[in-house]
C-alpha cells in the first residue's frame, strides 16, 4: 500500500505547542481543547502581525524539534513499513522547515519514511531544485491507498483518488466538520487507525 500521513497533529502535537507559544508571546490563553479552528490566526484571534510572528516562532528549528510525538504514531508507521508499505509524510509546513522536520523524524525512529513539503495552503512559492518540495501537479500524480489527515481544508487533496481510505484524526477543530464521503472515517487514536487500515 501507498500511505499518505500528514505531519502536524497526526505525528506530533503541534497545536498544543502553538497554544503554549501564543500564551507566551501574546498572553492569549486558548487551550488545545478549545481550539475550534484549524487556522491558527482564527483559533487565537490574532492580527496579521501577530500571526506572522507566531508562525516564525513556531517554525524555528529548536521549536519544531521540541514537538511531542502523538502517542502511538511512530510504532504504527514502523509497523506499516516493516510490512512493506510505502509511507510518505506530506506536510504543509514551509519548505524552509524541511531540515528540522527531517531531523525530528530521524530522531523519533522514522528514518525510512519519505518527507515531502507541499504548499497545501497557498502560503509560499515553490522551491526549485529540491527533491522534497512538491508542486500541486506533481502531488496529483501520486497515488495513495490510505491517508491520515486532521485538517478539513486538506480533504480536497484526495478528490482525485476516489478509492482512497481517509483516516481523519479526531481533533477539536474538525469535530464539527462534515466528512466528504463514506471513505472518510473519524479515528480517535493511532491504535484505531492501525486497526482500520489493517481491515481495509
Amino acid at each position: 500500500m501507498n500511505i499518505y500521513v500528514d505531519f502536524d497533529d497526526c505525528l506530533c502535537e503541534t497545536a498544543r505547542a502553538f497554544s503554549d507559544i501564543a500564551l507566551e508571546m501574546f498572553n492569549i490563553d486558548v487551550p488545545y481543547e478549545k481550539m475550534r479552528y484549524f487556522n491558527l490566526q482564527m483559533a487565537f484571534g490574532l492580527d496579521d502581525e501577530q500571526y506572522d510572528a507566531l508562525l516564525r516562532k513556531g517554525h524555528e528549528p529548536e521549536v519544531l524539534l521540541g514537538f511531542e510525538e502523538t502517542p502511538g504514531a511512530v510504532a504504527v508507521l514502523n509497523e506499516w513499513i516493516e510490512k512493506g508499505n510505502n509511507v510518505s509524510i506530506i506536510t504543509g509546513r514551509p519548505f524552509g522547515s524541511f531540515e528540522p522536520s527531517r531531523e525530528w523524524l530521524d530522531e523519533h525512529g522514522l528514518k525510512n519514511v519519505k518527507l515531502y513539503c507541499l504548499d497545501k495552503y497557498g502560503r509560499e512559492n515553490f522551491m526549485k531544485n529540491s527533491d522534497f518540495s512538491l508542486k500541486l501537479e506533481d502531488y496529483y500524480k501520486m497515488k495513495f491507498d490510505v491517508a491520515v489527515e486532521d485538517s478539513p481544508t486538506a480533504f480536497k487533496f484526495f478528490n482525485h483518488l476516489p478509492d482512497i481510505k481517509v483516516m481523519v484524526f479526531d481533533r477539536p477543530w474538525n469535530k464539527d466538520a462534515e466528512l466528504p464521503g463514506e471513505n472518510f472515517t473519524r479515528c480517535f487514536d493511532w491504535e484505531s487507525i492501525r486497526e482500520r487500515v489493517k481491515n481495509s
